[in-house]
């Protein structure tokens, strides 16, 4: 099968010629590591598999787009020989993340060529990346996932690369000491862990969990770490400790699909799904950490719902684009009224203050964003 040609073609796409990472791009096959995924059609997740179409599986790898390769508990790579071809309502568990991403996340960590570097596994494509720009003794692997550890570890060494890979659960105990962690999942905090592994002077880069927020930031000598909120944005999975995630927001969801809560109000502003607007969901995730989002249409008729574990539930609904929306509140917190608040400041001040702010994180992990007369401390 011809890749090559695909692979030099994302390369030319997602990197400039002159940077480190070009080579990367347009020498690693990416189909090797995604021989099959998951892919949404509406509500159903479809398993695709590579070998039965090869123009279409040299399309949609060598793409700059995430590919979800476990649905649940499902692996793509076991779901067709289980007899599993199509999921109903399933939540995304693991992905190969769109190329330019990966890079991107490399560097804002400024890896040199002599530093030792931990990420993160998933399909093993965003390892082989570093392993071919550094060489696989530069570069540590890890992932929750054991499945997934034993076949990209496979696929790599077909490969001819052999880093040191583990199961293991990145917000734990980290096995080694390295100049750079690299997380592509997201974190509610910074692992305490994170700042024991990292040498002095060593840095890491992840997003936190809800957010869009790309955090990196250097250890310093007091063990804790300095660093800022990046002008970039980025999604990712948030890390999971078993086999599959837990949706503590479940046990509210049915109070909040028609229920007539505690509270109504009329918002004055038009209906917005917070995901679509990053830099509102990720003030809002820092303001309710743990925070769930839901959505659905009929027609003209637009319906959001907001979730909290603590049992805190709103639920919104316009039946046209302009219209205000009819708001329902119920729990120990008002949701839409704190959307509300963070609108009101976007509004009155134009922007929101979390992109650009610096960051401090102390030596137990207690991370404080501050910027301009705005902070905020995230346990």
């Amino acid at each position: 099968m011809e890749w090559l040609p695909h692979a030099q073609r994302l390369a030319r796409e997602v990197v400039r010629p002159e940077s480190r990472w070009y080579s990367a791009v347009a020498t690693v096959p990416r189909h090797t590591y995604v021989p099959r995924w998951w892919e949404a059609d509406g509500d159903v997740w479809i398993l695709r598999d590579g070998q039965s179409n090869p123009d279409a599986w040299l399309k949609n790898v060598y793409k700059d787009t995430t590919l979800v390769t476990r649905v649940d508990t499902c692996h793509a790579d076991t779901a067709g020989i289980e007899g599993i071809g199509i999921i109903s309502d399933g939540t995304p568990t693991s992905s190969s993340t769109l190329p330019s991403l990966v890079v991107r996340m490399y560097r804002h960590a400024m890896i040199a060529d002599d530093h030792q570097i931990l990420v993160t596994t998933g399909t093993g494509y965003g390892t082989a990346l570093a392993c071919a720009r550094l060489g696989s003794d530069h570069v540590t692997s890890v992932d929750v996932d054991e499945w997934l550890v034993n076949i990209a570890q496979d696929r790599l060494s077909l490969m001819g690369e052999r880093p040191r890979v583990e199961v293991c659960d990145i917000t734990g105990p980290l096995p080694g000491e390295y100049d750079r962690i690299v997380a592509t999942v997201s974190v509610p905090r910074v692992p305490v862990s994170w700042l024991q592994a990292l040498r002095r002077g060593g840095r890491f880069v992840t997003t936190l969990a809800g957010t869009g927020l790309i955090l990196t930031a250097d250890k310093t000598a007091d063990g804790g770490a300095v660093g800022r909120i990046e002008w970039d944005r980025a999604g990712f999975m948030p890390t999971r400790h078993g086999a599959d995630y837990e949706h503590p927001a479940d046990d509210v969801w049915k109070g909040a699909m028609e229920g007539e809560g505690e509270a109504t109000s009329t918002s004055r502003y038009p209906l917005l799904y917070p995901p679509d607007a990053w830099d509102v969901m990720s003030m809002l995730a820092l303001t309710l950490p743990g925070i769930d989002y839901r959505h659905s249409q009929d027609g003209d008729t637009r319906t959001v719902w907001l979730l909290h574990p603590d049992g805190s539930w709103a639920r919104a609904r316009a039946s046209g684009f302009l219209d205000s929306p009819a708001v329902h509140q119920s729990g120990p917190r008002r949701l839409w009224d704190e959307l509300e608040r963070i609108r009101h400041r976007l509004n009155r001040e134009g922007a929101l203050p979390v992109y650009g702010a610096q960051a401090r994180v102390d030596p137990e992990g207690t991370l404080t964003l501050s910027r301009g007369a705005w902070s905020m401390t995230v346990n």
